[in-house]
């Protein structure tokens, strides 16, 4: 496992070689709003993007925002194209990382996760705003997700950033409706689709990470 810290722009800037199995963990230094790929800034409040004092940054791989801060658990997993792992079908290719994570949330208690294996559920707001969507290989508890998952393929392999709902980061995904140009009605509709469709995990950020480090050791991922 490696640790990379900087700003969520330069982390996402990060370029992997896929020379083999990583894990990397991103430790953010500031809060940052994060875009889908086919997301623009136009459809945020400025006004109110200014007064959280959030950087505002594009990834390159797609679904909807999130709001990046200290609490939540961010994991990018790299495997190579020539992986056992790797699968051609895009949906498919998520299955592995969604059985993972159920395994290390299973670990610490969270005995009541499960890998969503339907299609996309992204209802009004799912498209807008990452966690009130739902996603092959994404990790639910009940009907809310705890575990987003998007996925960047290149020629050479593929990155899925995973970001764990750790207390109390579900209180900053549902600040986002705030930071959005929305009329007062939607802006109503949109709090009360993520009240219901997003959660945290009742652990710490540490354990959880230590879950993930013990699966990947006994997976036979290297240690870096």
């Amino acid at each position: 496992m490696q640790i990379h810290r900087g700003s969520a722009a330069e982390l996402h800037g990060l370029v992997p070689d896929f020379s083999g199995r990583q894990a990397w963990v991103m430790e953010v230094d500031a809060p940052a709003l994060v875009l889908g790929s086919t997301q623009t800034a136009e459809l945020l409040d400025p006004t109110a993007v200014a007064a959280a004092g959030l950087d505002v940054v594009k990834r390159r791989s797609g679904g909807g925002a999130v709001l990046v801060d200290r609490d939540m658990l961010w994991v990018d997993l790299l495997i190579g194209r020539d992986d056992d792992l790797w699968r051609d079908d895009v949906g498919e290719a998520f299955g592995w990382v969604g059985d993972l994570w159920v395994d290390v949330l299973r670990s610490v208690g969270v005995d009541d996760a499960a890998v969503h294996t339907g299609a996309l559920v992204a209802g009004e707001w799912g498209r807008t705003i990452c966690f009130a969507s739902l996603g092959p290989g994404e990790v639910r508890v009940g009907d809310a997700k705890v575990v987003g998952i998007s996925q960047r393929r290149t020629r050479a392999g593929a990155r899925f950033q995973c970001s764990v709902l750790c207390r109390p980061s579900e209180q900053s995904q549902s600040q986002l409706v705030d930071l959005f140009d929305l009329g007062p009605d939607d802006r109503a509709a949109a709090r009360a689709a993520l009240a219901r469709h997003v959660a945290a995990v009742p652990v710490t950020r540490q354990e959880v990470l230590d879950s993930l480090a013990d699966r990947l050791r006994d997976l036979g991922w290297e240690r870096s």
